[in-house]
């Protein structure tokens, strides 16, 4: 594999420890950071053409494979790049990967640049959104909470507010938390909308409105009176 070999010179053992351990030991690490990683695979890929949408598949799925961490971080990066070739029917190939090796640093890349992008240009995945929030997996919840993260002015407000209810009752700490986030950054754009659903929500955790109050008061701050 291409980027395991450019990967493994460059691996610092020492730094694996730390990132190991910052990520509760969940996985291991080669030792790369993010600056040096990105450049590798850069230079280790330039001389391919972009890929369609089945290699893209294949690539990720493969990377997914690998042991180390920096494989699905660079994973996660291929998708980012080259989504816009991926179809309404990669949502499957992106939920394979949100349950497989799942913790929060993949899962909220694969949301935001992966998941996100898909649905706002298949505007039917919409409907597997629904789907997804209502799910027993934790880590497509999120997803389905955190999707719309990126669009900013163009999020779907009665959709996020409508997950949010559903989920505003769960036990799990990273649901709660991606509640808090994703009305957190909706907040930057409709601060009063957000408000006024924290008021009229009262099922939502402490720790969501918490989060999602600090957008709210944020947004107010730098708009003034």
């Amino acid at each position: 594999m291409r980027l395991r070999t450019v990967f493994e010179p460059e691996a610092d053992a020492e730094w694996a420890v730390g990132a190991a351990a910052y990520m509760r030991n969940q996985f291991p690490f080669l030792g790369l950071r993010t600056p040096t990683r990105r450049r590798l695979a850069k230079q280790a890929l330039a001389d391919l053409p972009p890929p369609t949408e089945a290699q893209l598949a294949a690539a990720t799925r493969l990377l997914w494979e690998q042991p180390e961490r920096e494989f699905q971080y660079a994973g996660c990066d291929l998708l980012a790049e080259h989504v816009s070739v991926a179809g309404p029917g990669f949502i499957d190939v992106a939920r394979e990967l949100v349950v497989t090796r799942s913790w929060w640093d993949t899962v909220d890349a694969l949301a935001t640049h992966t998941v996100g992008p898909l649905v706002r240009r298949h505007s039917e995945l919409a409907s597997v959104m629904d789907d997804w929030i209502r799910s027993e997996n934790m880590w497509v919840a999120r997803t389905a909470l955190l999707h719309q993260l990126t669009y900013r002015a163009d999020t779907d407000a009665d959709r996020l507010f409508a997950y949010c209810r559903t989920r505003a009752g769960d036990p799990e700490f990273f649901i709660r938390k991606a509640i808090g986030w994703a009305l957190r950054t909706y907040a930057a754009h409709e601060p009063e909308r957000v408000a006024s659903f924290l008021l009229d929500t009262p099922s939502l955790s402490p720790l969501s409105v918490r989060e999602a109050t600090k957008g709210v008061e944020r947004t107010r701050r730098r708009r003034g009176p």
